[in-house]
């Protein structure tokens, strides 16, 4: 984390914000249904249909349930509000197992986000109207080597020198929000 001071404040002085975060509020939840594609290379079914957010590891499907690396999730929305002059944010809600991921809105790479709170600026490419939102996950490898636990060799994603424990669990992957669009609260004039 960064601290940077805009302004120079006196020793004995505090200061006003109640807080380190903007004030936002909520303007729209992002619904579904997504288009999420997994990476058949590393076991995973191609592209297919989430109509809500889950985590990977409770599909019947083993392509998803034991699926490690990068998948894609893409959804389109209608901005149901129009845009004003104030920063806007896409919230991630909960992203797992390690919370990385790449966010585009409408091509415009915004960066990547991997950390709580999992959220980018958005204000540059949301426009009024139908929005286009692309955003990559990654997780660890944990979930594909349990996968490949009990499996014959020539069957294995993944060639380790790593003792695949019994114990080990899978562990909950993807995204899971709800995913929002938040807005710069608005100052009382009071």
């Amino acid at each position: 984390m960064f601290v940077v001071f805009q302004r120079q404040i006196p020793a004995t002085t505090n200061g006003t914000k109640p807080g380190n975060f903007t004030d936002v509020e909520v303007v729209q939840t992002i619904k579904g249904p997504w288009q999420v594609g997994f990476d058949p290379a590393w076991g995973g079914p191609g592209q297919v249909v989430f109509n809500d957010l889950v985590s990977w590891t409770s599909s019947l499907d083993k392509g998803i349930r034991f699926y490690s690396g990068s998948a894609t999730y893409e959804s389109s929305f209608t901005l149901l509000h129009s845009a004003s002059q104030t920063r806007y944010w896409l919230d991630l809600g909960n992203v797992v197992d390690i919370g990385i991921s790449r966010v585009w809105l409408n091509k415009v790479d915004l960066g990547v986000s991997w950390a709580k709170p999992f959220r980018v600026e958005v204000t540059s490419a949301l426009k009024p109207g139908t929005n286009e939102l692309r955003v990559d996950v990654v997780n660890t490898w944990r979930n594909r080597l349990v996968g490949d636990r009990d499996l014959p060799a020539a069957k294995r994603h993944t060639k380790t020198n790593i003792t695949i424990r019994k114990e080990w669990k899978l562990l909950e992957s993807g995204l899971l929000g709800p995913v929002k669009i938040l807005r710069e609260k608005m100052m009382d004039s009071h």
